[in-house]
């Protein structure tokens, strides 16, 4: 009897699997993406190009440890000036990283760079933090903007993109989530903490992570070293 039940449940969740890998394959279809779910030991995909620059979404394991569970990461090769630099990272995040630097800074024991600290830390010395009035008070309260120049920043920061940062699809991804989105090095940047299955989210990732590239490569100059 129990290997009948087995048999039940096994043949009625397989489905379910296959129906919601072909909604989403269907869904990037839609919008001109590339689509492979998760096999063993890797994450799911999603790739593309935008004014034929290449693009890639995956979601794998975490790579920072401010980041609990799985982890949304894209990468743009966009060809823009490399001089460019802008950082758009969820405000409590900010707050959590300032808070371990200044640790780090205080502890008087600690005589060397910590080679494990993330990046992120290191930007937030590097860049300014910038704002302006024509984005609504919610995307400050939400999210920071660092940057080489306000005017980079004003330039790719569209209301369009402001839009899309604000409007998650819940229940899902709130102003807790660590989340970043950046262009440097002339290359579009995002990083997420991710739900894994949360379809809603990883759909909405994308169309901000190819709205970000799009912005950018209407604003940016083109990098004349390429």
């Amino acid at each position: 009897m129990f290997e009948r039940l087995k048999k039940v449940f096994v043949s009625s969740a397989a489905p379910r699997e296959v129906v919601r890998a072909d909604a989403v394959s269907e869904w990037a279809g839609t919008h001109g993406f590339s689509y492979s779910g998760p096999e063993k030991g890797q994450g799911l995909v999603l790739s593309g190009k935008i004014r034929g620059k290449p693009w890639k979404l995956e979601s794998g394991a975490a790579s920072r440890d401010y980041i609990r569970g799985e982890e949304l990461r894209a990468r743009a090769e966009l060809g823009i000036d490399g001089d460019m630099s802008v950082l758009i990272m969820s405000r409590p995040l900010k707050e959590t990283l300032e808070k371990r630097a200044y640790a780090i800074y205080t502890d008087t024991l600690q005589t060397t760079a910590d080679p494990s600290l993330p990046e992120e830390m290191r930007w937030l010395a590097m860049y300014e933090e910038f704002g302006w009035s024509s984005l609504v008070p919610d995307f400050w309260e939400r999210y920071t903007v660092l940057a080489d120049q306000r005017d980079h920043a004003l330039a790719w920061i569209d209301g369009n993109l402001a839009e899309l940062l604000l409007h998650w699809p819940q229940p899902g991804v709130d102003a807790q989530t660590p989340f970043i989105l950046m262009l440097l090095r002339g290359k579009c940047y995002l990083r997420m903490q991710y739900n894994a299955g949360d379809i809603a989210s990883l759909q909405h990732a994308a169309v901000i992570f190819t709205s970000a590239c799009e912005a950018a490569l209407a604003s940016a100059k083109p990098d004349i070293s390429l």
